[in-house]
C-alpha cells in the first residue's frame, strides 16, 4: 500500500526524520478512545550487522547496531481492529512504538489517518531537502585526480 506514491516500506524512514515528541504526541493524538495492546512488548536490544567478503565470500560480523521491533493492535471506538508494527536500528522504545501506531492507523485508515498523511509528506518533504543537501557537499568536495598525470615531471633540472 502507498499513499500518494510513498510506499510504505519508506513510512519508517520518513517519520524517523520527524522530531520524535511530534511522532509520539501525534500517536497519542489519533488514538484518543482507542484501546492498544503489545503484541511484541518493544524493548532496545543489539543485533548483528553481518557482512559478506567480496573476494573469498566469507561472512563476518562488523559489530552490533541498536534495533527495536513492535508490534501493535488498535482496537478503535467503533470496533474495528487493526494492527500496526515497525523495526527500527534505534535505541528509543517508546518512538518505535509510536511509528507502530501510525503505521497502523494510516495503512488501515482509521480516523485520523489525514493527520498522520500529512506528517509523512511533511517528513517526506524534509527528507528530500536533507539529500539534496548532502548531494550538493558532496559534489563540493570532488577531486579530479585525472589532471594529476598531465603535470610536468621534470622540475628537477
Amino acid at each position: 500500500m502507498s499513499v500518494n506514491n510513498i510506499p510504505r516500506s519508506q513510512w519508517l524512514r520518513m517519520w524517523q526524520a520527524s522530531e520524535p515528541s511530534h511522532i509520539k504526541a501525534l500517536a497519542r493524538q489519533v488514538t484518543v478512545g482507542c484501546e492498544i495492546t503489545d503484541l511484541h512488548i518493544p524493548k532496545a536490544g543489539l543485533g548483528l550487522l553481518q557482512l559478506r567478503d567480496s573476494a573469498l565470500g566469507d561472512a563476518y560480523f562488523l559489530g552490533e547496531i541498536p534495533v527495536i521491533k513492535a508490534h501493535v493492535r488498535i482496537q478503535s471506538p467503533t470496533g474495528k481492529s487493526v494492527e500496526g508494527g515497525a523495526v527500527c536500528m534505534d535505541d528509543r522504545v517508546g518512538l518505535t512504538r509510536a511509528m507502530a501506531i501510525l503505521d497502523g492507523v494510516l495503512s488501515a485508515k482509521l480516523p485520523g489517518w489525514e493527520l498522520v498523511e500529512h506528517s509523512l509528506h511533511t517528513a517526506a518533504a524534509q527528507v528530500q531537502a536533507d539529500t539534496a543537501l548532502r548531494r550538493a557537499n558532496l559534489s563540493a568536495t570532488k577531486v579530479d585526480f585525472s589532471l594529476l598525470g598531465t603535470m610536468d615531471e621534470d622540475d628537477d633540472a
